[in-house]
């Protein structure tokens, strides 16, 4: 039996909210109702597996997942997770009250990273800083990516923090809103531009390139009517400030008061 879209909001409907849990059915299948989330929300993380908990995800950068996990009272068997929204959501098995196995649902509140105001202005504490505001807690996407091919086709060295942040989070979009580029798109090179980001309001995120050192480029974005806005900050930098800071010009904490990463769901 298809597992349908109209099945999994009467199960998501049904969740006591802001947190809770649902046991369901021993008619339904856990492993439908995981795959059903995975192609709404992309790959999910575990939390726990046949029993025991993943490691790290208690540590990791601050995010509630025990939150999560409490609810279930120590039954979890297998259950994985995904940030959406300003919540975080779960599912797979654990045990009901009579001891029985059986697939399970659970929602918590998400909470919300916010910049230090005297985070050093490092690469690696950008990203590190993006990790956990966006609550990511799966392991690097991409590992092996080919940075040495990558930039001869792109003809030249790209940030560190931009391919740190590829090899991290893989395909997918910041807020399912911000799409990172996976290689950059050399379509305006000509202008000195390359392009690592795109946004559904046709906003182009680029760096104004030169022969001097890429972790020093200024970021730009060049909005759907030709401005070129230029900001003197990382790759890394930008995307956490456009993420949290209410007054940043092409702010995302308008819209939403935590934020996730949303990858693309792929057979690899």
């Amino acid at each position: 039996m298809e597992f349908t879209q109209s099945m999994l909001d009467n199960l998501l409907d049904r969740i006591p909210r802001p947190s809770g849990v649902l046991h369901l059915s021993q008619d339904i299948n856990p492993h439908a109702l995981v795959e059903k989330l995975a192609s709404l929300h992309g790959e999910p993380r575990a939390l726990v597996l046949d029993g025991v908990m993943a490691p790290g995800v208690s540590e990791v950068h601050g995010a509630n997942l025990p939150d999560l996990l409490d609810l279930l009272e120590g039954r979890a068997e297998t259950v994985v997770a995904w940030a959406n929204g300003g919540q975080w959501l779960g599912a797979g098995t654990a045990l009901d009250a009579q001891g029985d196995i059986v697939p399970v649902l659970a929602v918590t509140p998400r909470q919300e990273q916010a910049l230090s105001a005297g985070i050093a202005r490092q690469d690696e504490d950008w990203v590190e800083r993006l990790m956990g505001i966006t609550g990511w807690v799966l392991p690097p996407r991409r590992p092996d990516v080919d940075w040495a091919q990558i930039e001869a086709r792109t003809g030249t060295r790209l940030p560190r923090d931009y391919k740190r942040m590829v090899e991290t989070f893989g395909e997918g979009a910041f807020d399912e809103y911000l799409h990172l580029n996976q290689e950059p798109w050399t379509d305006w090179k000509r202008d000195g531009l390359l392009v690592w980001a795109g946004t559904e309001h046709e906003n182009l995120y680029c760096w104004q390139i030169d022969d001097g050192d890429p972790d020093l480029w200024p970021v730009i974005i060049q909005t759907f009517d030709g401005e070129n806005v230029p900001f003197d900050c990382s790759t890394a930098e930008f995307v956490c400030r456009v993420l949290v800071e209410k007054d940043h010009p092409f702010t995302m904490a308008r819209y939403f008061d935590t934020h996730w990463f949303m990858t693309y769901r792929t057979d690899a």
